[in-house]
């Protein structure tokens, strides 16, 4: 509806006002650009806003989005969580929850609602950790790893003993100084873990783990000293508890002090209320074990001392008949004659040893005698010695060869024609050298001829000859 001020004085003709005047056109908008202006509207205004309702219709979708609704007993709102807010819940929604959500209004247009975008959502009159832990333990509840049937007896005698615990802490010197007291022959493998922060949990998983896979440990102990419920917090997450109840040996928690109680302590095989008492635990089983010993030994010597007894209160009866009467004289002369006996049978079997000691040595040494060892020694020792002459008479004869071979070379070389040739003498040969020329007259002017030296040869042309002189 035009309001006042937009009524024009005068028209536009020059009329007088106060005439009546055609209303404007309305503005038609389209279902996209109301739907629009509202969401502007609604994110503006309702920018960050806590709405308290109860869950409904709650669903996780595989994007990870998480879609319910708001109600209580007069109207309902929709709403979603994305999952990027989503990751942050510490707890898991369900239908009926009663809780306080924080937000902002949108508009979800291709349906014209409008709905609340979650950031943040707490359970109303309970923590979300503690809702987030009651959860938990539901579900490991209908798993059964709570139940009592399912919790393994300790060892009665712990050879190895695993901890599961922070080094710098209070927890693992109290555990070592019980262990070092009271059972000073264990052999303890410690896994250091976290025990307190965001990763700890993740930590004493892994720890637990390693343990698991060592050969011969017998029983593990995991805990911390006490601390506030958020520093105890890593002992009540999942991780924590499910690597406690896949351990393959008997696990004992010890977790802050007595009034502490995690679910660490549910799923173990033995809660302890403080690390000093689980190392006490440990060492109670062995205490036991020894003390059961002890009064079995000391019922067995009882009833040995018992039967003696009754042995030496028959033979005093026996004793105290009449036909026992000089029964311990008759014994020691049988005593007697059975030692006579033992000493002559001990001096029998000593000569008899000793005749069969000198026969054996008799015949050990005629078997030395013919010990094909000794003979070859001594044939051996024979043929070194011939050797050794055979090898001086050849160098006797090789000196003597070598010393006639000298003197013969030397005659040889006295009498060898390239001797007489060294001294100057010269042989002359036909041209053919088939023959020696001893005669000038042998051949002819012209004739060829070769002359050999001492070192080369000649070949000449006679060109004249003289008769002996």
């Amino acid at each position: 509806m035009p309001s006042l001020f937009d009524l024009p004085f005068d028209d536009a003709d020059g009329g007088q006002a106060g005439e009546p005047v055609a209303p404007p056109s309305p503005r038609v908008y389209t279902v996209s650009d109301l739907t629009s202006d509202v969401r502007r509207l609604l994110e503006t205004t309702w920018s960050d806003v806590w709405v308290e309702g109860e869950i409904s219709n709650c669903r996780l979708w595989s994007t990870g989005h998480i879609y319910f609704t708001l109600k209580d007993p007069g109207a309902q709102l929709r709403a979603v969580m994305f999952k990027a807010a989503a990751r942050s819940l510490r707890f898991k929604l369900e239908d009926g929850q009663h809780v306080l959500a924080r937000g902002r209004l949108g508009v979800y247009e291709p349906k014209g609602e409008y709905q609340i975008v979650c950031a943040e959502i707490e359970p109303r009159g309970l923590g979300a950790r503690q809702l987030a832990l009651e959860q938990l333990k539901k579900r490991l509840q209908a798993e059964g790893l709570l139940d009592a049937s399912r919790k393994r007896p300790l060892p009665a005698l712990p050879r190895r003993i695993g901890i599961v615990t922070s080094i710098d802490g209070a927890a693992i010197r109290d555990i070592l100084k019980v262990l070092g007291r009271r059972y000073q022959n264990a052999h303890v493998i410690i896994a250091p873990a976290r025990v307190q922060g965001e990763t700890a949990s993740a930590d004493i998983a892994r720890a637990l783990a390693e343990l698991g896979r060592v050969e011969g440990v017998d029983v593990v102990i995991v805990g911390r000293g006490g601390g506030s419920i958020e520093d105890l917090w890593a002992f009540n997450e999942e991780a924590a508890a499910r690597a406690i109840a896949a351990c393959p040996v008997p696990v004992i928690s010890a977790v802050g002090h007595e009034v502490d109680i995690t679910l660490a302590d549910l799923v173990a095989d033995l809660r302890a209320p403080t690390p000093s008492a689980a190392a006490e635990i440990v060492v109670a089983a062995k205490d036991e074990f020894t003390a059961r010993i002890d009064a079995l030994a000391a019922r067995t010597l009882a009833a040995a001392g018992r039967r003696v007894q009754q042995g030496l209160q028959a033979l005093q009866r026996l004793e105290a008949r009449p036909a026992m009467a000089g029964f311990a004289g008759r014994l020691a002369l049988r005593g007697r004659h059975v030692a006579e006996l033992q000493l002559e049978l001990q001096r029998g079997g000593r000569d008899g040893v000793a005749r069969r000691q000198r026969a054996f040595q008799a015949l050990r040494t005629r078997l030395d005698a013919l010990d094909l060892r000794h003979r070859l020694g001594r044939i051996d020792a024979r043929l070194s010695q011939v050797d050794a002459r055979l090898r001086a008479a050849a160098v006797r004869k090789y000196h003597g060869a070598e010393g006639r071979l000298g003197s013969l070379a030397a005659r040889l070389d006295t009498l060898s024609p390239l001797a007489v040739l060294g001294r100057g003498y010269a042989v002359c040969w036909d041209a053919e050298r088939r023959q020696i020329l001893r005669e000038a007259a042998a051949v002819n002017d012209g004739d060829a001829v070769r002359v050999t030296l001492h070192r080369g040869e000649l070949r000449c042309v006679v060109t004249g000859r003289e008769e002996e002189r």
